[in-house]
């Protein structure tokens, strides 16, 4: 199933159609079908089925007075339900692989106008039908209007079903039953109120729009950006937008596919570590599980592609074409790819340096659009933005210079929070931590994950960002591992020190965090997939120590207030990476700065510049399908 742009009023997904309480009970499935809201001749409300391939006669349930009933605590998921009609008999719609976001606009379109609608319009009765004469009309609805939220009296905006209680239970469901002249609307939901509606209103820029509309429209997407200019929310609206069966989240490394919860790209090609010659690779691919990967995916997304090397990109797109038994460029799947060729490169092992993705004999050919976003978010101070631009080309100027070098005097500490020390090899990382947790007085407290496969522990600790056993003490550096209130700044990376724990329940941390929030913090829950589609879960706390991080580890973070020592940085990036994670210049201390560390691959800095040139004529050429596709 293709995705594709719609109103809010009509979504194409997986349709399955269940007469419930009639004599014979029947279930007819469509695969791939679009459910479309409009009105009859009677202008009352209907909700058409019609398989996407037209060779049906289309299948039209009225909305009756005689009761609707959403349930929409699985949108998130592609999934939700209407049941029409009451007492013996009742149809019950199924929606299914259903793009989460247009899912989510068409529930609460549907809800508005069934609130909004039937206002001093009485119930055409089956007889009055039979005898009226008036040919058969289906018109789709009209988007929604401010005269429809004034006559339903509703929110604007539809509750998230799916909010993660911040103290690790289950959300508890209510059944709210609401009435409009006589019209039962009945709404399955959590108790709840879900955090994301509280920065609800965030837009993408332009640029983030055009990527959209591009993936929107099948094209083979990379879209790259300096750090903080909003590639991984644009990456979570996009995954947001596509079928949910056929789209493939992956990353090159196992924290980045955690954020995005998706799996490695090595553990979705089913390869190995890749190394092996091609047609081992397609044998191992070839493997009835992975196989069905191969053929199902539709959607492919790879994210932190810097650190993907060129070789094994070429080996999957052959892999992929041999498998799925299709010779068009990566076996017809389209290719939503994201990352930072100027941040870190593909791991590499002896002196031949691995080759980047852009390098790959195929990418040209697997690519149709080549996009940069420009618009930074993270930083605002103009002058820090400009001075990481500098370090991210390469470039270490007298004034850069200066500037680094004097944030060696800053004091970053404020209220018992110290400066997280970002280091460039992890066992500097874990000796660190576990010296300065060892200094501290008082006793530990432990926080024993619970993962839905305790035999796949080791696989977890490798992809999640938290450690299956967390030790803990009072005064305890730490950061947030997962986005918990963006408004108030609770976000990953965000920085704080252990005050306290419960005295009862879980005995949860009591954290100060430098933004000014004090909060208990509890558990929350990671999905990662695994292989053959299956999915690992964990519930844990989400906090790591935090006097020490590694910049591979740091990627992705906003780090309040930041330390670090750039003398044993031995890649291109590396340094941009680790100066890139700080808020604000204010909140840096850079120490022993040497302007040698700063520097940038060549070939990549040639590969930026090609993009460039061309990015213009690309937007042109989009701008012009676009207009042509309306």
């Amino acid at each position: 199933m293709q995705a594709s742009l719609q109103s809010d009023g009509r979504v194409r997904c997986t349709v399955a159609i269940e007469h419930l309480g009639a004599a014979v009970p029947g279930r007819v499935l469509l695969r791939d079908a679009w459910v479309t809201l409009g009105r009859d001749e009677f202008r009352e409300l209907v909700l058409q089925v019609t398989n996407s391939s037209g060779s049906e006669i289309p299948r039209n349930f009225p909305l009756r007075r005689d009761g609707v009933r959403l349930f929409t605590r699985f949108v998130k998921d592609g999934k939700s339900s209407v049941r029409l009609g009451s007492g013996t008999k009742h149809v019950q719609l199924l929606f299914s692989n259903c793009p989460p976001d247009q899912l989510r606009r068409f529930i609460q379109t549907l809800r508005i106008k069934i609130k909004a609608t039937q206002e001093g319009i009485r119930p055409v009765t089956e007889r009055t039908r039979l005898l009226s004469g008036l040919p058969r009309t289906f018109d789709t609805v009209s988007p929604v209007q401010a005269r429809d939220l004034q006559q339903g009296k509703v929110s604007q905006t539809l509750p998230d079903v799916a909010a993660t209680p911040t103290k690790g239970c289950e959300p508890r469901k209510r059944v709210r039953v609401e009435s409009v002249d006589g019209n039962q609307v009945t709404e399955i939901q959590p108790m709840k109120k879900p955090l994301w509606l509280k920065h609800s209103k965030a837009t993408l820029t332009q640029e983030q729009s055009m990527v959209l509309n591009a993936v929107l429209r099948g094209k083979n997407v990379f879209f790259t950006g300096s750090a903080g200019t909003g590639k991984s929310y644009l990456l979570k609206k996009i995954m947001a937008s596509l079928p949910p069966n056929s789209t493939y989240a992956t990353a090159s490394t196992g924290v980045a596919a955690c954020q995005i919860g998706g799996t490695t790209l090595h553990a979705f090609a089913g390869v190995g570590s890749g190394k092996a010659p091609l047609h081992q690779c397609i044998e191992l691919a070839q493997r009835s599980g992975v196989r069905l990967q191969w053929l199902n995916c539709q959607h492919l997304i790879i994210d932190e592609i810097s650190m993907v090397a060129g070789e094994f990109f070429d080996k999957l797109e052959a892999v992929a074409r041999t498998v799925r038994k299709c010779e068009n460029p990566f076996g017809g799947i389209q290719l939503i790819i994201c990352g930072d060729f100027l941040q870190l490169p593909p791991v590499s092992k002896g002196t031949e340096q691995a080759k980047f993705c852009f390098q790959a004999k195929s990418w040209w050919k697997c690519i149709h659009l080549n996009m940069e976003l420009t618009k930074v978010q993270r930083q605002t101070d103009r002058d820090f933005i400009s001075l990481l631009d500098a370090v991210r080309q390469g470039r270490c100027t007298d004034e850069v210079t200066k500037q680094l070098t004097a944030t060696a005097a800053h004091r970053v500490e404020r209220d018992g929070i110290l400066a997280t020390q970002l280091c460039t090899h992890k066992d500097d990382v874990e000796l660190t931590n576990a010296k300065r947790l060892r200094e501290l007085s008082g006793d530990s407290r432990f926080f024993k994950a619970v993962d839905s496969d305790p035999v796949l522990v080791k696989t977890l600790d490798v992809q999640c960002p938290v450690s299956s056993i967390i030790e803990l003490k009072i005064g305890a550096q730490v950061m947030l591992t997962k986005n918990l209130d963006v408004s108030q700044s609770l976000v990953n990376g965000a920085r704080g020190v252990v005050i306290g724990f419960e005295t009862e329940g879980k005995g949860l941390p009591k954290v100060r965090f430098l933004c000014g929030v004090t909060t208990v913090v509890g558990l929350e829950r990671w999905v990662l997939k695994g292989s053959a589609g299956t999915h690992l879960t964990r519930q844990q706390v989400p906090l790591k120590l935090a006097w020490a991080i590694s910049i591979h580890k740091s990627q992705g973070m906003s780090l309040d207030c930041v330390e670090i020592s750039l003398a044993r940085v031995f890649e291109c990036g590396q340094a941009y990476v680790a100066l890139s994670r700080a808020r604000s210049l204010a909140g840096l201390r850079v120490l022993d700065f040497d302007p040698k560390v700063v520097k940038a691959n060549s070939c990549v800095l040639q590969f930026y510049s090609r993009l460039r040139k061309e990015q213009f004529l690309a937007q042109a050429s989009l701008n012009s399908y676009m207009i042509k596709e309306r």
